[in-house]
């Protein structure tokens, strides 16, 4: 055998060997950003709950679940790729990951709860109450009606629906991806930029893939429940819910 065949055989070798490693890598990353997301109701209940009491529409919806798991998603690959580059270990970027949750999970907290009590607080006001007129003819009839509804409703929704995808954005941008740092490591190990963009682009477009399905199926399916008895109290739902869902990943690791 010539010099020149041993060495493109070998080469075919290497090549099959990082082909079937960039296979694995690629099922991998898509297996764990989907149960990362399954498994973690902070992926999706926020969107659902605040589309519902929000009203907003599915494409606005989408965007803004879009734009969440992209700011997820790109802040850990940031902290990775510094985290690379400076030649830090696993375990110290999963430190740095772990501080980055507990801030996103405060602060879900801290909104949470002052979004619920604005949220009741608004449900009050809103409570229908009845008014008597009395007509020409000595008759009486009973109007019952909701300051909320009429004035105030409309008013204050013009100054809210601005901060509120903000405010889930930040919340989003701390929060990490734990999974994503581990497979992340390895291709950088091998100085494989195939490897890590791959990563990192399955990764990514299976976790938001994974929020949009979920999102968008399950507000559609809320849309069509009879919930009128609960709209008074729909902000309040809300905070409670993204209350619980911060409280759920700060004590209960989910």
């Amino acid at each position: 055998m010539s010099g020149n065949e041993m060495v493109l055989r070998r080469l075919t070798s290497e090549s099959i060997v990082l082909s079937n490693e960039l296979t694995i890598l690629a099922i991998t990353a898509a297996s764990l950003g989907f149960i990362h997301t399954v498994i973690g109701p902070d992926h999706y209940l926020p969107f659902i709950v605040m589309a519902r009491a929000r009203k907003w529409s599915q494409a606005k919806t989408a965007w803004i679940t879009f734009l969440c798991g992209l700011g997820h998603i790109g802040s850990s690959v940031i902290l990775g790729l510094i985290g690379i580059a400076v030649g830090l270990a696993v375990s110290q970027l999963e430190g740095f990951e772990s501080i980055r949750g507990r801030i996103a999970a405060w602060t879900m907290i801290a909104f949470g709860l002052v979004y619920f009590i604005w949220g009741l607080r608004r449900a009050y006001k809103d409570q229908p109450h009845s008014h008597l007129h009395v007509h020409g003819d000595g008759s009486l009839h009973a109007h019952e009606h909701a300051h909320e509804e009429s004035h105030v409703h409309i008013h204050e929704r013009e100054g809210e629906v601005n901060i509120t995808p903000w405010v889930l954005f930040t919340i989003f941008v701390f929060g990490p991806c734990e999974p994503l740092i581990p497979i992340l490591m390895y291709p950088a190990a091998q100085k494989s930029t195939s490897g890590m963009l791959l990563v990192t682009a399955v990764f990514g477009v299976v976790t938001i893939a994974t929020m949009l399905s979920i999102v968008m199926v399950s507000s559609f399916g809320v849309r069509l429940l009879p919930t009128s008895k609960l709209e008074r109290y729909s902000h309040a739902i809300a905070g409670a819910t993204i209350l619980l869902c911060g409280v759920s990943i700060e004590f209960l690791g989910l």
